[in-house]
């Protein structure tokens, strides 16, 4: 614990308004530090999540944690605002309310996913320790995930062909030094994984980077009820519906798997094509959107949670749920999920059809086995990815470069004399 700081918190999406795991890592750490009695501000923008959802209603903001401020951006331009600054790179239509937020004051400011409440222009806004926390790829990739011309996933750049493949305008000013120069103004990148990190080398990324795992919330571990002798053993899908997390590769195989059924849990665009292909299996069931006790139960009964990603996936917050309820893993050899299983000793990984279903089988087989990998995910998520091995790591990170920081200003104001 360090003396009382002033955090601001910049990301794009934010819950209620948000579709993943970086918004809830946002909110975690934010909750976390106003619970170890620092004043923490979160600024996300609204109009953005309503550009890209806007079938999914908002859902009503919940009761903020004590002591926590949210700033939910609207403009009265809509949804035109973070068109523009995708297009830009600046926060043109928010700049006067961003601009009046941070001049507050802050000791901190931490960036997460800015791509659309402030694009690269945002880091130069404000004083105080900058840090960004890099949970995807729109550092170097306009698209955020590296997958090239949403098939593969991206091994040489083709920034342009791929945002046409995407649907998407190109954004130009990545042509331009204005992300280089922006990015001056950051004092430390952080990534919750080692592959991150060198994907972001190899595409030409010389800033100085650590790494530093996310954490989730502690939860009371219990064992799962006991299911009925005729109920059959089922496996776990959590997440978006969309293309890029595979499901489609993992339904045609259940279909001829008669041993455990397949639950999924979760919405997006590409349910109804994943709906199309299961057909009429009856080991195959569609969940809808889970949260709080009724997802940890689902995680709790499983026997593992399938990851089967086709893009590169950073630090999947769904791994670490499953591994708090003592559920191992069975992630697809890509990306930063290897990391995660080679470190926690949580999990299976696969890299083929075949593959897949010989690590269905073996834990299916070998209950022992499966209890084995889901404890050793459990003692790894309390010794390697808790809040409080977080915090220490954090905290000692914004020491050490606030230190560096008036050290600079002393050499600086020296040399002038």
């Amino acid at each position: 614990m360090m003396r009382p700081l002033r955090f601001c918190m910049i990301t794009t999406f934010y819950p209620p308004a948000h579709f993943g795991g970086d918004a809830r890592f946002v909110e975690n750490l934010s909750q976390a530090l106003v619970d170890d009695g620092h004043h923490v501000e979160v600024v996300h923008c609204l109009d953005a999540y309503r550009l890209l959802a806007p079938e999914q209603p908002v859902a009503a903001s919940p009761a903020e944690h004590p002591g926590l401020v949210v700033h939910r951006l609207h403009s009265r331009f809509g949804r035109l605002s973070p068109v523009v600054t995708n297009q830009v790179g600046h926060p043109l239509l928010q700049r006067r309310r961003l601009r009046r937020i941070l001049a507050a004051g802050f000791d901190v400011i931490h960036y997460h996913n800015v791509s659309l409440v402030g694009g690269p222009a945002i880091l130069r806004y404000g004083t105080g320790l900058k840090l960004y926390s890099t949970h995807e790829f729109w550092l170097v990739c306009p698209m955020h995930i590296l997958h090239q011309n949403n098939e593969r996933p991206c091994e040489h750049r083709a920034c342009l062909r791929c945002s046409l493949a995407f649907h998407r305008p190109p954004q130009w000013w990545r042509y331009g030094g204005l992300l280089s120069r922006a990015a001056r103004a950051v004092d430390l990148f952080i990534s919750p994984s080692h592959f991150c990190i060198d994907k972001h080398r190899a595409m030409g990324w010389t800033a100085p980077f650590v790494r530093l795992p996310n954490f989730v919330p502690r939860v009371e571990w219990r064992a799962a009820e006991p299911r009925p002798p005729s109920a059959r053993p089922y496996f776990l899908f959590v997440g978006r519906l969309e293309r890029i997390k595979g499901l489609q590769t993992v339904i045609p195989l259940f279909r001829d798997f008669p041993r455990a059924e397949l639950w999924i849990a979760g919405r997006g665009g590409f349910e109804a094509e994943l709906r199309r292909l299961a057909g009429t299996a009856g080991n195959i069931h569609f969940l809808g959107y889970r949260r709080g006790e009724s997802l940890q139960e689902l995680y709790r009964g499983a026997v593992a949670l399938l990851v089967p990603s086709l893009c590169y996936e950073v630090f999947p917050t769904v791994i670490l749920e499953a591994f708090q309820h003592g559920t191992p893993v069975i992630a697809r050899d890509l990306g930063g999920m290897r990391e995660m299983v080679d470190e926690s000793h949580g999990g299976l990984l696969f890299r083929d059809d075949a593959a897949l279903v010989r690590a269905c089988q073996s834990l299916l087989d070998g209950r022992s086995h499966r209890d084995h990998l889901g404890g050793s995910g459990r003692e790894a998520c309390a010794r390697i990815y808790s809040k409080e091995a977080y915090l220490a790591r954090y905290y000692e990170l914004i020491e050490q470069y606030r230190t560096r920081g008036r050290a600079s200003k002393r050499e600086a104001a020296a040399s002038a004399t």
